[in-house]
């Protein structure tokens, strides 16, 4: 597909000049986690539960699967090692086994691609990993009006015991009392391709929390998962908490952890917004390669949008490294730019699009030769542009908000952990937009 250069379009839309900016620094007080490794090695221990489900059980030389591979925790690689090598010095065999759904475009050699960006390989973690897609169908139970075949991974069924690590946060699609964490890991992660596709198929017509209550069910009674270990991360993307939750009590403390997640997650310090400005997205930022909770689109089906921010445009500039062009999410966007386009690897977008059933994830959006097109586009399509008054956010991505630039407009709404460190304004370079501090 060819799209317009700058030469065919560039007389449809007259410049605009463009406000100056303030470059703030976001600093809302949060809790940090000293010593996450130690933490997580004490969370191994604390699996014994004394009972037949506990690691205290498990004979000298028992495989446990460790399942892991959400994206962009922090420290997750250090995390992982701990965890596998607190399991072997129990005497028992540990394996990781990648719980990602169909991340990875669904490929057991993309899984572990996606491991490896997350610093987790079988020298750095100190275990095999059984990356196989394979998941066995363990039974089909009623949801609603629909019947929900669960699947697991065939990795993980086969060791003697299973854990999961992750983080407990909110969910790019949903809101209830779960959402992201232990359970969807479990449910969903460990499902595999094929259990990520029956569980998004029937959540979405049937409810979120309704499927993941129904799945995680049948896979606590005829799986050996033994539990988990949650994190919940702070503003600065830090790890704040970590916890184990043995197996039988994920629905019962993910709530309140999740309550935590949200008091800590990042957000945009203004709510009303005429146009935000991605930098850039990935699959380790989000699951939906900007946290949909930060930019106020959630684009699902039977889903209302977040009832904040108030976003009226949004911008995507590009794509991050570590996604390996996995786009999924430029569809959140109204605007993108021809070099983001080019980035996309779309078996990769569309594995991620076809299994979560939200297709308007991947849709491309309008795409304009260049920055100083698509900006130009964009407040043009604001109607009414005074650059006095628009209020734009300009973000590296929805991950790290500890430092962003505002227009003048929106500086008076700042809260008070939010302060102007500096004065810029927009040039273009070849069309690519440049900050000049000169206005310092």
């Amino acid at each position: 597909m060819e799209f317009p250069d700058r030469s065919d379009v560039d007389g449809l839309i007259d410049p605009q000049p463009l406000p100056e900016f303030a470059r703030v620094r976001y600093e809302p007080r949060t809790d940090r986690l000293d010593d996450p490794v130690g933490a997580a090695r004490e969370a191994v221990d604390a699996l014994d539960d004394g009972g037949p489900d506990g690691l205290d059980d498990l004979a000298a030389g028992a495989t446990v699967a460790v399942g892991v591979g959400s994206r962009g925790i922090d420290r997750i690689d250090e995390v992982a090692a701990a965890v596998v090598d607190r399991v072997a010095e129990r005497g028992l065999d540990p394996l990781v086994v990648p719980a990602m759904g169909s991340h990875g475009g669904a490929t057991a050699e993309g899984q572990r691609e996606v491991l490896e960006a997350l610093g987790i390989t079988e020298e750095t973690v100190g275990a095999p990993i059984d990356a196989r897609m394979a998941a066995e169908e363990l039974a089909t139970v009623s949801v609603g009006d629909a019947d929900l075949p669960v699947y697991f991974s065939k990795a993980a069924l086969a060791a003697d015991a299973v854990l999961v690590i992750n983080r407990v946060k909110a969910h790019t699609n949903f809101t209830g009392p779960i959402e992201s964490g232990l359970a969807k890991m479990t449910v969903v992660g460990l499902g595999k391709q094929r259990g990520a596709k029956s569980f998004h198929s029937t959540a979405i017509a049937e409810g979120y929390v309704e499927t993941l209550t129904a799945a995680l069910d049948v896979i606590e009674r005829e799986t050996p998962l033994v539990g988990g270990i949650a994190l919940v991360e702070n503003f600065g993307e830090e790890i704040g908490h970590l916890e184990a939750v043995p197996a039988g009590s994920f629905l019962d403390r993910e709530p309140e952890l999740l309550e935590r997640a949200y008091d800590e997650m990042p957000t945009l310090p203004v709510d009303d917004i005429d146009l935000l400005v991605v930098d850039e997205i990935g699959k380790e930022i989000s699951g939906a390669g900007m946290d949909t909770n930060v930019i106020g689109r959630y684009r699902v089906l039977n889903a209302p949008d977040p009832e904040t921010p108030d976003v009226d445009l949004i911008y995507v500039r590009g794509l991050t490294e570590s996604t390996k062009g996995n786009g999924n999410g430029i569809g959140l966007a109204d605007l993108t730019r021809q070099s983001a386009v080019d980035e996309l690897d779309l078996k990769k977008t569309y594995a991620n699009a076809l299994t979560s059933g939200s297709l308007a994830k991947s849709k491309l959006p309008v795409v304009a030769p260049d920055d100083e097109f698509a900006l130009r586009t964009a407040l043009a399509a604001l109607g009414g542009y005074d650059p006095d008054t628009v209020r734009i956010v300009w973000v590296r991505n929805t991950q790290d908000l500890g430092e962003l630039r505002v227009s003048d407009a929106a500086v008076d709404d700042l809260p008070e952990a939010a302060r102007v460190v500096g004065r810029e304004t927009v040039g273009f370079d070849d069309g690519t937009a440049e900050f000049d501090d000169g206005a310092n």
